[in-house]
């Protein structure tokens, strides 16, 4: 005896897949977009990033004279690594506002 093919559940299998490749689209264009701007702890240097963690822009606030290389460096560090942070924080949050609604797969 053959096995039966329960369509309706394969029709409802095809309709989740559509939906979760449609919010993956919307998510991969989000992390793309969404941008978050921080600053290093001395406010010298600011740092643009998406959520994707593409660095759109650098800046340098204020003059730099009577700085030493090694407090610009340390600036930099500060405000590219709170830019990595950032930008992990935006996509784990554009992702559970994304995917919220499905359960983990274990």
């Amino acid at each position: 005896m053959g096995r039966e093919i329960d369509e309706a559940w394969i029709e409802e299998a095809v309709e989740r897949y559509r939906r979760i490749e449609a919010l993956q689209a919307k998510f991969d264009k989000a992390v793309r977009t969404v941008e978050v701007t921080v600053r290093s702890a001395d406010g010298l240097v600011e740092v643009l990033v998406t959520a994707d963690g593409t660095i759109r822009d650098v800046r340098i606030n204020g003059p730099l004279q009577n700085r030493t290389n090694e407090s610009v460096s340390r600036a930099l560090r500060e405000a590219v690594t709170a830019a990595g942070d950032a930008a992990a924080w935006a996509r784990k949050k554009l992702q559970a506002e994304t995917f919220g609604d499905y359960r983990e797969l274990r």
